[in-house]
């Protein structure tokens, strides 16, 4: 095994310190046990056998726990949100800080293994866990530390959006962070970041003043516009492909707490007349309304609807004069609308994540919702009693676009909405998903043609044809960057920029 020597790199000692409670350092000193060699799997698939004494090493040097198959919790690290994603990594590596990062990927990179990084675990794709890699866990390292004067705030890598918005909004300032609070930073914020606020205030990538990250190489570097600034450019939409980051420094807003949210349900038999509607009205709405479509039926009997979800962070006395029409567009079955806390209106749609589900999800940007496009969603949807299927139009634009198309890695500025149609199953009810899967390709077959890119945060498997035609003309520039900071291609479970060299 090759000696690794990670705290002597320029900048290592400044790193950011993120405490941990009393009670989980306990957890985290007890060491793993290392009884004998571990079988794991290569970046280039093949098998590669870890020295008994190289893995006890990456155990003892790490202030986090190494956890091997067998191991007290690694059942529960392992796992991810989708229910049908099963897989067993070789070994996980919780880690605490910068160091332990540095040691997980030193040691990877060292034997090539096959690496993925998990945060909050909300890959569709199942890219934040393996089979037979290395798994780099950053759940331990949380923290958010705001800057009130300067509307800053610094953010660790591992944190999830609700405790961003809990620590921003106390001093009256807020970014944009997505829309449901147990989401990670790392992975919504690497790929674009979509939110209630991205109208207004651009992408979550947009917000982002510098990071904090470990490269291929092991080495720790800062990036912003002023340090690394290639880096910079390429994180900011590149995803996990140049590293594992360690810490986020966003800007911030000043934006009032209380602000106008809920959901407006309408009947299926009204489903069309709504989505015509939508299309129409979410293409004028000002940068603060941000109104996103959803209609979904099933599993069993449910009846299923249709809806439009809102925030509204504008001027209050404008509220009712841009809600009405929603109300108005046909009868609704739940009127949620009203004025609530910023907070509340971010952790609200927690519980519609289906934890219990098996999930396939396909997306698409479109650029306006026309006809074409109502007539296919429409046409394609069928109920059936064992699964739920749904769609949903993310409300884009606004802010987003006015950031020229080269400024970030994100490429996908002009569109209007992110489209994603989603099929799930009840887990131990069927052990044959391929119906509803193969039902999804056949509906996502005929809508994809009226579609423009698609969001790597929600589609992470596709061709490398298809990454390279999503990133435009920024792709050229991305692969020379992989080339130099991730040229043997360690990071490659995302929407994967494939070096050349």
């Amino acid at each position: 095994m090759k000696r690794r020597t990670f705290l002597a790199g320029a900048g290592a000692a400044a790193t950011l310190a993120w405490p941990a409670s009393r009670s989980l350092a306990g957890v985290l000193q007890a060491l793993t046990q290392v009884s004998s060699d571990v079988r794991a799997i290569g970046g280039n698939g093949k098998e590669v056998t870890l020295p008994k004494a190289a893995v006890g090493e990456l155990s003892d040097a790490l202030r986090g726990r190494l956890l091997l198959p067998g191991s007290e919790g690694y059942d529960d690290a392992r796992r991810v949100l989708n229910a049908s994603i099963d897989k067993h990594p070789a070994l996980i590596a919780q880690c605490m800080g910068a160091a332990d990062v540095r040691e997980a990927v030193s040691f990877a990179s060292d034997y090539g293994l096959l690496v993925a990084v998990k945060c909050g675990g909300h890959s569709a794709s199942g890219q934040s866990t393996c089979d037979g890699g290395l798994l780099i866990d950053l759940s331990p390292l949380q923290g958010v530390r705001v800057d009130p004067v300067a509307q800053t705030a610094w953010v660790a890598g591992g944190s999830l959006l609700g405790a961003l918005d809990a620590e921003s909004m106390a001093f009256g300032l807020v970014t944009t962070a997505g829309t449901v609070s147990h989401t990670g930073v790392g992975g919504l914020t690497l790929g674009g970041g979509y939110g209630r606020l991205a109208r207004r205030y651009g992408l979550t990538l947009d917000n982002v003043l510098g990071v904090e990250m470990v490269t291929a190489d092991g080495q720790f570097r800062r990036a912003s516009a002023e340090e690394n600034p290639d880096l910079f450019w390429a994180v900011r939409g590149g995803g996990g492909n140049f590293g594992v980051v360690t810490a986020f420094h966003f800007q911030l807003h000043p934006m009032n707490r209380e602000v106008v949210g809920g959901r407006v349900m309408f009947p299926m038999s009204e489903a069309r007349r709504v989505l015509e509607f939508y299309s129409d009205y979410s293409a004028s709405a000002p940068d603060d309304l941000y109104m996103d479509f959803f209609m979904g039926q099933g599993p069993g009997d449910a009846p299923g609807g249709a809806g439009i979800s809102v925030c509204y962070c504008g001027p209050v006395d404008q509220a009712e004069r841009l809600l009405a029409p929603i109300r108005s567009v046909a009868p609704p079955a739940v009127d949620s609308l009203k004025s609530m806390d910023y907070v509340a209106l971010q952790r609200s749609g927690d519980i519609d994540d289906p934890r219990a589900l098996g999930v396939y999800l396909k997306a698409g940007f479109v650029s306006g919702v026309d006809g074409a496009l109502v007539d296919q969603l429409m046409d394609g949807f069928e109920a059936h009693p064992a699964r739920r299927v749904g769609f949903f139009l993310q409300h884009a634009g606004g802010a987003i676009d006015r950031v020229p198309m080269d400024a970030t890695a994100f490429a996908n500025r002009n569109a209007s909405h992110n489209l994603g149609i989603s099929v799930g199953w009840p887990m131990g009810q069927t052990s044959d998903p391929s119906p509803h899967v193969d039902y999804l390709r056949r509906y996502w077959a005929e809508v994809e043609p009226l579609t423009q890119g698609f969001y790597t945060n929600d589609v992470a498997d596709e061709s490398g044809g298809k990454i390279r035609s999503n990133y435009g003309p920024n792709y050229a520039r991305l692969v020379s960057l992989k080339n130099r900071y991730d040229p043997k291609n360690l990071f490659r479970l995302n929407a994967n920029i494939a070096p050349t060299v």
